[in-house]
């Protein structure tokens, strides 16, 4: 809703008019490129990502996505084979997926998908404007009515496809360009506040101290273990089953990634310590397992430190497994343009979980969702370091090519 991002929307609007499609800006801000094909009132394919990034960030994490599908459609266009579709092909350029400004993800995608809740409009980043000031600043009207009318009908719609830069290494670990995806990890962010006894540095003997930055060390060397070797501190609690176990060992990730001290003096013992911990995993039930051992042992170690500790919970968003028919099919499609491209090939596309939240996410409360990764150098992302190969790229675009002239 910046005014850079008004001039990327007027760009990609063009690009989507320019490969036949007809667009239109809904009341969230989400750009929109549809083509009916033959039967318009067949289920239709939504395809999409996020027109938003972080601040100071690359170029490709989500517009990666939208322009891919555009392209892919402009090449049937050229082909006088966009009219031949079986079913309405839609590309939607969501609004604010990141969650920047307003600290809430998703809210484009949310709001097509009925999940977005109407205070969301209320939302105010900092300087106090709100989100509903901010679209009537770009001049799209909106109301509680209107933001509940935008949920598309589950009815109307075949499935949602995204593709997105992988934003992690495993892709150019393997030497592949691009992945399928089966899974986005499933999402707690918490914050732990720890109090103890505040004193002069030099004064206070070492057996004497109730030191918050102390016990918040030791809390954060507890999840770093726990994280690395959740069986070790899951196997005797009867929380997790063998399945949870091994999927927790491949994609438990846990950081620490604020901690702040009152009143952050070098000469002084602090009062408090506040840090905040980001969980992620496939499996929930494994999640809620290792949310539980790492609460009941944290406040352990507090008790014998005599310090105390408050553990907040403020995010949770549950794993979203991909439809598998779908995945299979994005699987083919990735054969294809590789086959196309570069010949026969003998090796299997990589199938890998995702440790970022996507759009897909939101869209997977309206219909079935699939996904593709592709590879980025180093597996950087948010930086303006991020950086994906020509020939990948055209790799991703003959992949979304093949999957829309086999399915669709």
């Amino acid at each position: 809703m910046s005014p850079a991002s008004v001039r990327a929307g007027i760009l990609i609007r063009e690009w989507m008019e320019d490969a036949g499609l007809r667009t239109w800006v809904d009341s969230m801000g989400n750009l929109h490129g549809r083509v009916e094909g033959i039967n318009a009132s067949a289920q239709a394919l939504l395809i999409g990502s996020h027109l938003d990034t972080v601040v100071d960030a690359g170029i490709f994490d989500g517009s990666l996505g939208i322009i891919s599908a555009i392209s892919a459609l402009k090449v049937l266009k050229s082909n006088g084979k966009l009219g031949e579709l079986k079913r309405p092909v839609e590309v939607i350029a969501f609004s604010d997926e990141e969650g920047v400004r307003f600290q809430s993800t998703f809210l484009g995608s949310a709001a097509l998908a009925g999940v977005l809740p109407v205070t969301a409009l209320k939302i105010s980043d900092k300087s106090g404007v709100t989100v509903q000031d901010a679209l009537e600043g770009n001049s799209i009207e909106i109301s509680e009515e209107s933001l509940l009318e935008l949920k598309y009908d589950p009815a109307s719609v075949w499935g949602y496809v995204e593709l997105h830069i992988e934003q992690g290494p495993v892709l150019e670990w393997t030497g592949f360009p691009l992945g399928v995806v089966k899974g986005i990890a499933g999402q707690t962010r918490m914050k732990v506040t720890i109090r103890g006894s505040r004193g002069h540095a030099g004064t206070v003997p070492m057996s004497l101290r109730r030191d918050p930055m102390a016990a918040a060390a030791e809390l954060i060397v507890l999840l770093e273990n726990l994280c690395k070797h959740p069986r070790h501190f899951l196997s005797d609690g009867g929380n997790c089953n063998e399945f949870s176990m091994e999927s927790l060992s491949t994609s438990l990730v846990c950081t620490v990634g604020e901690i702040s001290t009152w009143p952050s003096a070098s000469n002084v013992i602090p009062g408090q310590v506040t840090f905040t911990v980001d969980l992620r995993a496939i499996d929930d039930v494994g999640r809620e397992a290792v949310l539980y051992e790492l609460s009941n042992r944290m406040y352990q170690i507090c008790d014998r430190r005599s310090v105390s500790c408050i553990i907040e919970r403020k995010h949770d968003a549950n794993a979203v497994i991909c439809d598998p028919e779908l995945s299979s099919q994005l699987k083919s499609a990735a054969y294809t343009a590789l086959n196309r491209k570069n010949g026969e090939i003998q090796v299997e596309v990589p199938v890998l979980m995702s440790g970022a939240g996507h759009d897909a996410m939101a869209m997977s409360h309206l219909t079935k969702v699939g996904m593709l990764f592709v590879r980025c150098r180093g597996g950087i992302s948010h930086s303006p370091e991020e950086h994906v190969l020509d020939d990948d790229v055209w790799t991703a675009v003959l992949t979304i090519l093949a999957f829309l002239e086999t399915h669709m």
